[in-house]
């Protein structure tokens, strides 16, 4: 198949482009490399199934790539990622996360692509539910202005099913990590831990110790992904393990996965951040064939690894 990727040089992206070369897809791989590093892309570069573009996701000119493209699929991975950026700046968090999946969107629609795959945040759209693991029926209930774009995308899909019947699938991903989250980023704790204790600094741990978070390791994630390809027009998946894992207890996990002390210092808890959430998968198990494969002691362990080869 013909699949494009925005968000294509980051975390996740990078994966996802790695995963479809390997299936045997032609990929165009698009990022506008404010984040987004193209050393992770080093791999894909080599495969003649593979070209990068880089554009920004809200402007005319990315839809004018994506009707030279006609992909079968567009993954949708570019986003502001960080809840605390959205508090500072709800402006900026809108533009990008909500004003670029619809200019997004309008373009799909114009371009006839086959699938539009999106990629919410099981993390924050559900609140704190009165009971875990939170399912796709649980309420949405956004708490910062960074899950309130995350819902809005959602239903802008929904729009432009009714009105376009652009195919569309929304993944809600759990708190992802492994390797290549970037370590000196606002987000992606197992990495902002592991860098820290890796190079003999302080760590620190927002709020008490108990907030709980569904840590999912990023090769599980891709596999969704892939997954969502053919199957689950229409629907909302969580993409999580169902486990509520404690900060305090990841950081034990990553101290012993480094070999340091596992002694955080505590500091006051931040704005528009919650204390607990889990996702139940059952529906992706059912419905993608999807289930977790990774825990998260292996999938620590295999993100501190890489932590040491690229400090």
């Amino acid at each position: 198949m013909r699949t494009l990727v925005t968000g294509a040089a980051g975390f996740i992206g990078s994966h996802l482009v790695d995963r479809l070369l390997h299936d045997g897809h032609e990929v165009v791989a698009v990022d506008d490399l404010s984040r987004g590093r193209l050393e992770n892309l080093a791999d894909a570069a080599t495969s003649d199934r593979y070209r990068f573009e880089q554009a920004d996701i809200t402007t005319m000119a990315v839809r004018r790539l994506i009707a030279d493209a006609a992909p079968d699929v567009l993954f949708h991975l570019a986003a502001q990622v960080d809840v605390r950026v959205s508090v500072a700046d709800p402006l900026l968090d809108a533009r990008l996360n909500l004003l670029g999946t619809l200019n997004l969107l309008e373009a799909s629609q114009q371009a006839g692509v086959g699938k539009f795959i999106f990629t919410s945040s099981g993390g924050s759209i559900y609140g704190s539910p009165e009971s875990l693991p939170a399912a796709e029926t649980t309420a949405v209930d956004p708490h910062s202005p960074y899950a309130a774009s995350k819902a809005a995308g959602e239903l802008y899909l929904a729009a432009y099913g009714h009105m376009h019947n652009l195919p569309s699938t929304s993944l809600a991903l759990g708190n992802v990590y492994g390797p290549r989250q970037d370590p000196h980023g606002e987000a992606g704790v197992v990495a902002i831990f592991g860098t820290a204790l890796l190079e003999g600094r302080p760590t620190r741990i927002f709020g008490d110790g108990t907030s709980t978070r569904d840590y999912v390791y990023v090769a599980d994630v891709v596999d969704a992904f892939v997954r969502a390809m053919s199957a689950g027009i229409g629907k909302r998946f969580n993409i999580g393990t169902g486990i509520a894992t404690p900060v305090r207890r990841l950081h034990t996990l990553v101290a012993e996965a480094v070999g340091a002390a596992d002694a955080p210092e505590l500091a006051p808890p931040r704005m528009g951040e919650l204390q607990a959430i889990a996702l139940d998968p059952t529906a992706a198990a059912e419905q993608l064939g999807w289930r977790p494969a990774t825990d998260l002691a292996t999938g620590v362990a295999a993100t501190v690894e890489w932590l040491r080869e690229v400090l």
